[in-house]
This record gives structure tokens, C-alpha cells and sequence, in this order.
């Protein structure tokens, strides 16, 4: 797809852990290179604690604190970029497709293009912003998953209502029928039991996000949309179509 380089770019994060929180300076250092008119939110429930430094983005200086607004100070501040922060999780699709596209009286003369970026770990907020990918018009939608080692970055886009690229959840269809829970349902002893994943599969997948980010905002085209990746045999492909 194209993006005119003027064009300006609302852009949602949700999730500011283990991958969100290597993608968000990347974000930063691009929007402060390129010329565009941003508008930043990124949006988390959950809390720095202790363990959290061993496989994030955090220091011990952050922990105690909402990682969304953690995350938003320390680099708004750094690049000069004004940024929203939530710190809750997104579970309602009204409140996705408000945050990602407030009511304003402001006159525009460019309609912005709008971007999700999904670093969740559950599939029950894959189902949400599938949704609203649907629901929408105009959208790109990138979502990232992942093991312990190996994981995918899928980028859905939507133009006038057209379907330009698959989101994730059409190329993995299982994911709309998982019955997992949204984090706000999980309780303690289930937040404490988590899938295994390595630090290295995080950057892994903050940097396919990232390069996507990259081409998209910087260049105005994106010619790959779909990535696969292993950390254990340092391997990422760019793959032109997925097999169902």
C-alpha cells in the first residue's frame, strides 16, 4: 500500500509490555524523523513489577507504575511528541474505535490514517480489533504473536471499505474461536501462569513491527505484510502469502 507522506497518523499501542514496549521508542525516533502530524496512544492495565526487568522494556526506576504511562512520559519527553496514555485494558470495541479515532469539531483537511498495533498476548483482543478492523473503513492493523522463539508480525490493512490485506485473524482463523479471557477476567494464579517467551523473540517481533512502522511512515509504502520469525535460528522471512 501507499501512504502519502503528508498525510498525518493517529496511531493506538495496545499493550506496552513485552513487545509493545521495544516497538514504542522505535515509533518515537520515526515520528520525530519524519514530517507527519501524529497523534499517540498507547494503552495498558497492567503494572511494572520486578520480574518484568528481566524480559522487558522497564528499568527499576518504572516499577510500580502503569507500563502505558511509563512508557508514554519517558519517550514524549524525550522526542517532544505529545502522547495519550491509557491505563487500563482496551476490552470494549466503542472504546477502541474511540480512542483510535476521537470525536473532534476540529477541521480537518486530511483525514488521518489510522493505525492499531496489537502486542497482546491473548486472542480474546485479537477478536476485538478484528472487529473493528472489520467495522472500519480505513485501517491498518498490526498485530504480533509469539512463542517462547518463534512468532509473526501480520499487517491487515483496509482501504475504502476494500480489503488490501488480510488481517491476522482471517489467515489463523482459530483465533475467533479460542475461548480465552480478556486480562481484566484472569485472576491472580492466572496472571501468574503464563506461555514461555525469551526476550529475543520480543525484539524479534518489536523489529518486524518497527521496520513495518518504518516503510509505512518514513517511505509511504509497505511491500510486505506479513512476517515470520524464529530467535532460535536468528531467522526473519517476509512471506507473500500464508498457507491456511
Amino acid at each position: 500500500m501507499k501512504l502519502q507522506l503528508s498525510r498525518p497518523v493517529s496511531i493506538l499501542i495496545i499493550g506496552a509490555g513485552g513487545t509493545g514496549g521495544y516497538v514504542i521508542p522505535h515509533l518515537y525516533r520515526i515520528a520525530y524523523a519524519t514530517k507527519r502530524k501524529y497523534r499517540v496512544v498507547i494503552a495498558d492495565g497492567d503494572i511494572v513489577e520486578k520480574k518484568n526487568l528481566i524480559r522487558q522494556n522497564f528499568s527499576e526506576f518504572d516499577i510500580g507504575t502503569n507500563k502505558a504511562e511509563a512508557m508514554a512520559e519517558r519517550y514524549s519527553e524525550t522526542f517532544g511528541i505529545e502522547t495519550e496514555y491509557i491505563p487500563e485494558y482496551i476490552e470494549d470495541e466503542d472504546m477502541l474505535c474511540d480512542l483510535l479515532i476521537p470525536k473532534t469539531n476540529e477541521a480537518r483537511s486530511q483525514k488521518p490514517a489510522y493505525i492499531i498495533i496489537g502486542a497482546v498476548d491473548n486472542n480474546r483482543s485479537r477478536v476485538m480489533c478484528h472487529n473493528v478492523f472489520n467495522k472500519l473503513d480505513d485501517v491498518i492493523y498490526i498485530d504480533s504473536g509469539n512463542g517462547e522463539y518463534t512468532g509473526q508480525v501480520v499487517c491487515g490493512i483496509k482501504e475504502n471499505g476494500k480489503v488490501v490485506s488480510e488481517p491476522v485473524a482471517s489467515i489463523f482463523p482459530d483465533i475467533l474461536t479460542d475461548t480465552e479471557k480478556f486480562p481484566s477476567e484472569l485472576s491472580c494464579a492466572e496472571r501468574s501462569v503464563s506461555a514461555p517467551q525469551s526476550i529475543a523473540a520480543n525484539i524479534f517481533a518489536a523489529t518486524a513491527i518497527s521496520t513495518m512502522l518504518y516503510y509505512l511512515l518514513a517511505k509511504g509504502e509497505l511491500e510486505t505484510t506479513k512476517i515470520a520469525f524464529s530467535a532460535r535460528k536468528l531467522l526473519m522471512k517476509g512471506i507473500a502469502q500464508y498457507e491456511k
